[in-house]
């Protein structure tokens, strides 16, 4: 089953310190001023916050639910998602390892430690 914009909204906006933003008619995620969900116009793909070393090799071993980021984009650790290729469960676990990358470690091991009660 598809991801839809609704589902990604639920996720990243209860996570701390995140919120939405609509730039140039995309809707993108933040924590302050960092960017770690990026949707595209038409909401098919998004983009997420990813570690560089390990995405051409996700890429190569799920062409079908990963692609490169634009060239522009290939400085900064991303990746895109095709979202009719991933379930609601994948995408949780994408967005909030992109949440991560962006706030304090203090403020992730509250969150996963308010998770596990």
């Amino acid at each position: 089953m598809a991801v839809d914009v609704a589902d990604i909204r639920r996720v990243a906006l209860a996570l701390p310190r995140a919120h939405e933003v609509l730039v140039r008619d995309r809707v993108k995620f933040r924590v302050g001023q960092l960017v770690f969900v990026a949707l595209s116009r038409d909401e098919r793909t998004m983009g997420v916050g990813f570690p560089k070393e390990q995405r051409a090799a996700m890429v190569e071993a799920e062409p079908a639910k990963f692609a490169m980021p634009t060239p522009s984009d290939l400085r900064y650790r991303w990746i895109d998602v095709h979202l009719d290729a991933i379930d609601v469960d994948e995408m949780r676990e994408l967005v909030v390892d992109a949440w991560v990358m962006c706030v304090p470690a203090r403020v992730a091991r509250e969150y996963f430690a308010a998770e596990d009660r």
